[in-house]
């Protein structure tokens, strides 16, 4: 395992903690559904890479009557960006080194009603130091009381944080989560930020809030609606979004791209990708 100082530590444990709460709950969703799935976990790790320090992290992956696929992965790596990709990341254009760890989350539904989800938050170590990350709703079938729940929520780990926080953060998201060849967004939104420095104490207590917020509203979207029915159509429905969710992840996503610029675990990477998805 990489060597980690005080800061790199902290942000570390506050991930595999929340990894671990997340994993907890979405397997009590599953037991109110009278399913017995739970999160296996594979670790992987970098020591095989030449260029890297080291380090690496573990694939929780489950699949249930509610959570049809659910990606929960926690990583802690270090190494050397490597050629032109080192310009592309904050702090690294003259000196490659780098260190990130995180939490990376994606939840597909088996039921359409439920949205899919994506959370991710992140410390990263170049010649400077900052946290970036968020979360977004990926309703198939948008329903509005979830759409403003999820928002207000979010909202509320904003603003004791900053004024400008949830407003910036949320047009960060909309610009971001856009997939330019369909004309239209991933899904219903929430927040994005990156390059969050200057003061470590505050910056990780934002971070903590936004996985506090996520860990909150999500899975009381999820019981609203897992046990509603559904019709052929509206599975349809589900299958083609999935298809644009896919086309994002894989054409635009940065996290995707970091993952496999830096030596990360392919299946960890792609975890994002749905179980099943049409294309018409």
């Amino acid at each position: 395992m990489i060597p980690l100082d005080g800061q790199q530590a902290a942000a570390r444990q506050w991930f595999e903690n929340l990894r671990d709460r997340i994993c907890s709950t979405f397997e009590s969703i599953e037991r109110e559904a009278g399913s017995e799935a739970s999160f296996s976990f594979t670790p992987w790790n970098r020591d095989n890479d030449p260029e890297a320090a080291g380090g690496g992290g573990v694939q929780g992956l489950m699949k249930g009557r509610v959570f049809e696929k659910v990606g929960v992965n926690v990583s802690t790596v270090g190494g050397v960006f490597s050629g032109d990709f080192a310009k592309t990341i904050h702090g690294a254009g003259e000196i490659p080194d780098f260190f990130a760890t995180g939490i990376s989350l994606v939840a597909h539904m088996a039921n359409p009603h439920v949205p899919a989800v994506h959370m991710n938050t992140r410390f990263l170590v170049t010649q400077k130091r900052w946290f970036g990350g968020g979360a977004d709703l990926n309703p198939p079938i948008p329903y509005a009381e979830d759409t403003a729940d999820f928002h207000a929520r979010l909202k509320q780990a904003c603003d004791p944080h900053g004024a400008d926080y949830y407003e910036r953060f949320k047009s960060w998201a909309d610009d971001y989560f856009w997939i330019p060849h369909r004309g239209v967004h991933r899904g219903v939104g929430g927040i994005f930020y990156d390059h969050l420095e200057g003061d470590f104490d505050a910056d990780f207590a934002f971070t903590r809030a936004v996985g506090e917020a996520f860990l909150d509203i999500f899975p009381a979207i999820v019981r609203r609606r897992m046990n509603l029915p559904f019709t052929d159509a509206e599975r349809a429905t589900q299958l083609e979004w999935r298809g644009r969710y896919a086309e994002f992840n894989l054409v635009y996503d940065r996290g995707t791209l970091f993952g496999l610029k830096t030596g990360g675990n392919i299946d960890a990477i792609l975890m994002s990708l749905p179980p099943l998805a049409a294309w018409s």
